[in-house]
C-alpha cells in the first residue's frame, strides 16, 4: 500500500504531542522523550511505505517509542538529565500502548501544555518550547516563523529545558484554584504564535496553523472554559480573512476595502458557533474579541457594520481588560458608529494621557479620520507621525501610500 505524504504529515501532528508527552512524564527529560519520538516516526517512515499502514497507528508510534526509550536505558547513555533509569526501565515497560488508555494520553497532554507555558519561563521560551514539544515543529521551521537566527532559537530551547529541571518545575495540570491564571498563560501564548504567522507574509502560515490546531486541542482538553472556546472562536474569524487581507504585491487591505467572497465561509460559521457559545457562560475578554470580530464577519459589506453593537462590546471589553489600545480601537468604532469628530475627540484623549506615545497606531487611526473628512494637510502630517514610529516594511509601505494619497489633495 502506497501511502502519501500528506497522510504520514497529518499522523506526525496528531500524534508528536501525545508520544512526546507521555514519554516526558515517564522520562523525566524532554530531550530524550523527542529523540525516543523522532525514532519512532523514523522507523514508521522507513517501514510503513513498504509493510503497510498499521491498523492503529498510534499505538504502533507508541510501542516502538517506549521500544526505543528502552533501548537507550539500557544503554544507559547520556542519561544525566533524568530519573533513576532502574526506576524508568519498570515503568517503560508496564506503559500503556493501546487506544483504551487514551484518557492517560490526553492527561499527559494537558499537563505538557501547562508545563511549557509555566510562569517561571519567560514567555518566549514558552512560546518555542510549545511549539517544539507539543506541535513537533522544528527548531528551524521555529527561528524562520519568529524570524530568529537557529542558534538563537536552539539556545532559547535548552534554556527552557534546563530551567524547567533546576527549578522542579512540576509536570502536571495546576489544581483547580490555579487553573484559572494559568490557563490565562497558555491563551496568551496561542494567541501570540497566532498573531505571529497572522501578521507576517506567506511564511508565517505555519504558525498561524498552529495556533488554531492548539486552540482545538485545548478545547478538546478542557471543554468547559469559556475562554478556550472564544480564543479559538478570535482565531478561526480572523483567519477566514487571512486570503483578503493582502494585496498580490503583499500591500495590506484594509478590512472594508477586502473582496469578501475571498472570506472563508465554514471558519466563519465555526467562529460565530463557538463566539455565540462562549457568550452564553462566562465571557471572558477573548470571547468578547471574537464577538466583535464575528459582528465584522456577519456584515454583507463595510457599509453594513453594526458599529453601533462593536461600540457596546468595547465597553464590556474595557470592563473586563481596561486598555489604552483597547480604548483606541473603541474610539475608532465609535467615529465609525457617530461620526469622525467624536472619534477624534477621544483619540486626542487618548494621546493627551502619553500612554500611547510611540504606538504607531495612533496617529495612523487620526490620520484616517481626517483623510475621511478631508482635512488633508492635518492627515498627511499624521501620516508623517506614524511613519516615524512604524518598523514594519509592510506597515510603512502602506502609510506612505496613504501619505501620498492625501498630499495628491493639497
Amino acid at each position: 500500500m502506497e501511502l502519501s505524504q500528506e497522510t504520514l504529515d497529518s499522523i506526525y501532528r496528531e500524534e508528536w504531542g501525545r508520544i512526546v508527552a507521555t514519554l516526558i512524564r515517564l522520562l523525566g527529560s524532554f530531550e530524550l522523550a523527542e529523540e525516543a519520538a523522532q525514532e519512532a516516526f523514523t522507523a514508521a517512515l522507513e517501514r510503513w511505505p513498504r509493510e503497510g499502514l498499521p491498523a492503529n497507528p498510534r499505538a504502533w508510534l507508541i510501542a516502538t517509542a517506549r521500544h526505543k526509550a528502552i533501548d537507550a536505558l539500557r544503554r544507559k547513555t547520556r542519561w544525566e538529565d533524568a530519573r533513576d533509569p532502574e526506576i524508568v526501565l519498570a515503568e517503560l515497560e508496564q506503559m500503556p500502548t493501546l487506544e483504551d488508555e487514551e484518557d492517560v494520553l490526553e492527561d499527559d497532554r494537558l499537563r505538557l501544555i501547562f508545563t511549557c507555558c509555566h510562569p517561571a519561563l519567560a514567555t518566549e521560551a514558552q512560546v518555542a518550547l510549545t511549539l517544539r514539544t507539543l506541535c513537533g515543529l522544528t527548531t528551524e521551521q521555529i527561528a524562520r516563523g519568529f524570524l530568529v537566527p537557529t542558534p538563537t532559537l536552539a539556545q532559547r530551547l535548552v534554556r527552557a529545558q534546563q530551567k524547567i529541571r533546576d527549578a522542579g518545575i512540576p509536570y502536571r495540570t495546576p489544581p483547580r484554584t490555579e487553573l484559572a491564571e494559568r490557563l490565562a498563560a497558555v491563551l496568551l501564548v496561542v494567541y501570540l504564535v497566532f498573531n505571529e504567522g497572522y501578521n507576517a507574509a506567506g511564511e508565517g502560515r505555519e504558525l498561524s496553523d498552529e495556533a488554531v490546531r492548539l486552540g482545538r486541542l485545548l478545547r478538546e482538553l478542557l471543554p468547559r472554559e469559556a475562554e478556550v472556546k472564544g480564543l479559538l472562536a478570535l482565531m478561526l474569524l480572523h483567519d477566514a480573512r487571512r486570503a483578503a487581507r493582502r494585496s498580490s504585491d503583499g500591500e495590506w487591505i484594509l478590512l472594508e476595502e477586502q473582496n469578501r467572497r475571498l472570506w472563508d465561509p465554514a471558519k466563519i460559521r465555526e467562529g460565530l458557533a463557538l463566539a455565540e457559545s462562549a457568550l452564553r457562560s462566562a465571557p471572558g475578554p477573548y470571547s468578547v474579541q471574537a464577538a466583535i470580530a464575528g459582528v465584522h464577519a456577519q456584515a454583507a459589506s463595510a457599509g453594513q457594520t453594526d458599529w453601533a453593537q462593536i461600540v457596546a462590546l468595547y465597553d464590556v471589553l474595557l470592563r473586563l481588560q481596561p486598555s489604552p489600545v483597547i480604548e483606541l480601537n473603541r474610539a475608532v468604532a465609535v467615529a465609525m458608529a457617530s461620526g469622525c469628530e467624536a472619534g477624534l475627540q477621544l483619540i486626542d484623549e487618548l494621546e493627551g494621557r502619553g500612554e500611547l506615545r510611540g504606538y504607531y497606531l495612533l496617529p495612523a487611526a487620526r490620520a484616517d479620520l481626517l483623510r475621511r473628512l478631508g482635512r488633508w494637510d492635518a492627515a498627511a502630517q499624521a501620516y508623517m507621525d506614524a511613519l516615524k514610529l512604524a518598523t514594519q516594511e509592510a506597515d510603512r509601505r502602506f502609510l506612505a501610500r496613504r501619505l501620498a494619497e492625501v498630499e495628491g489633495k493639497l
